[in-house]
């Protein structure tokens, strides 16, 4: 037990500290190709680990629009929208606003399983969640303020890896594949799709900087997608997924002190939105965690 939830802190922490990584990278290379590396280096030691174990089967290619649409939901377009937000704002920004992830899977949750019913709980956690979106953003302030390009960005990779907990729960889970195989399918076909929508032409840049290019390789892919995913699914089978969730409460606070360690400012409204955002959660994740606690009761 001692190791699972060592695993927790050290998955929040990896996952905080993503957003320096591609900030780095962004300055010297073009969001699509720090996708692109990212993903690769994911990719890699899982297909490693998952030839090892043996869990990637021939009858698995009849799966292959459900693995096609989650490398596009949770992988591609989820990473692309969190690597160009976080290009166009402060890293502590964007790690904050990362952490409104539980809070658009719960309502895409909502709409399209209809399996349990909100209660005034989760729709209290929902607008304080959103009240914390709005003042990270603060639209008040115009284009003095926060990149309103890259909130929108970050919120478009918030929304699609939602939407893929969501599909992968209707579609995947009924397939009682292995999570291992799960993870190799999604990031090996990300690559192949990235490989085709990249320009490479000037992916070198990314050499000159070996902070820029070790955080990419490392960083954000061999940790950041690869071990990520491992200690993830590591986490669920100890924990289980509600308590697997408190590393997405982790993340944001790591992605504010490490930037307000490298000099980023951070003002009294970005601290208040990190607490709005993370209380939303909470709200949300309790709330639901005793919706399932009646449904367990009267169901015996």
């Amino acid at each position: 037990m001692i190791r699972a939830y060592a695993a927790l802190v050290a998955l929040g922490l990896i996952w905080g500290s993503n957003f320096i990584y591609m900030k780095w990278a962004t300055e010297l290379i073009s969001p699509m190709q720090t996708v692109f590396l990212r993903v690769l280096f994911g990719f890699l030691p899982l297909a490693v680990i998952a030839w090892r174990a043996g869990v990637i089967h021939r009858d698995h290619l009849r799966h292959l629009p459900h693995f096609i649409v989650m490398s596009l939901l949770a992988t591609s377009f989820y990473y692309y929208g969190f690597v160009a937000g976080t290009a166009l704002l402060p890293s502590s920004v964007a790690g904050l606003l990362s952490g409104a992830i539980p809070i658009f899977t719960f309502l895409c949750a909502v709409l399209f399983l209809r399996e349990d019913r909100p209660t005034g709980q989760m729709a209290a956690g929902v607008l304080l969640g959103f009240a914390g979106i709005v003042l990270s953003a603060r639209p008040w302030e115009g284009a003095a303020g926060v990149s309103s390009s890259g909130v929108l960005w970050m919120l478009a990779g918030t929304i699609s890896v939602g939407a893929s907990f969501v599909y992968a729960r209707r579609y995947l889970s009924p397939l009682k594949l292995p999570p291992l195989a799960l993870a190799t399918w999604q990031t090996g076909l990300a690559v192949l799709t990235l490989a085709v929508l990249t320009d490479f032409d000037g992916i070198g840049a990314i050499a000159t900087d070996a902070h820029a290019m070790w955080g990419a390789v490392i960083g954000l892919g061999a940790l950041g997608t690869g071990g990520a995913f491992l200690i993830y699914y590591f986490i669920i089978d100890k924990l289980g997924p509600v308590r697997a969730a408190g590393a997405t409460y982790i993340a944001p606070v790591v992605a504010v002190i490490i930037g307000a360690a490298i000099g980023e400012t951070i003002t009294s409204l970005e601290i208040l939105a990190l607490v709005l955002i993370l209380g939303g959660v909470v709200l949300i994740q309790t709330g639901k965690r005793v919706t399932l606690a009646l449904t367990e009761t009267k169901d015996a």
